[in-house]
């Protein structure tokens, strides 16, 4: 009877759903590869209008860590730069994430690399 049991309690214990780790942004690194120094960091959830400010002002290759955390994962963040620019990188996944590095090229395209 035990050579019975053992399995099906085995097939039974793998069976049960895990419930998945609970998703959401939290606190990571910023790194500054805009060409240009941050005078001011803000952020939304992708989808709404409301800015709120990062803190920090990482200059031209600098970084600097951001306390964070949020449900969701996609946002907005809004770098305004020496110069009086603006550059807003959209769709950032912040879920999972220890670094994220805003990059701007020469021709002004933006992008994002995570670690």
């Amino acid at each position: 009877m035990k050579r019975f049991v053992a399995p099906l309690l085995a097939m039974a214990i793998l069976t049960v759903p895990i419930p998945a780790a609970a998703a959401g942004a939290g606190n990571f690194t910023l790194i500054n590869k805009t060409g240009a120094n941050i005078g001011a960091l803000s952020i939304r959830r992708v989808g709404t209008g409301n800015w709120t400010p990062l803190g920090g002002t990482p200059s031209n290759g600098g970084r600097i860590a951001v306390a964070y955390a949020n449900p969701d994962c996609a946002f907005d963040i809004k770098a305004d730069l020496a110069g009086g620019n603006s550059a807003t990188f959209t769709g950032v996944n912040l879920c999972d994430v220890t670094t994220v590095t805003l990059n701007r090229g020469p021709s002004g395209d933006l992008w994002v690399d995570y670690d």
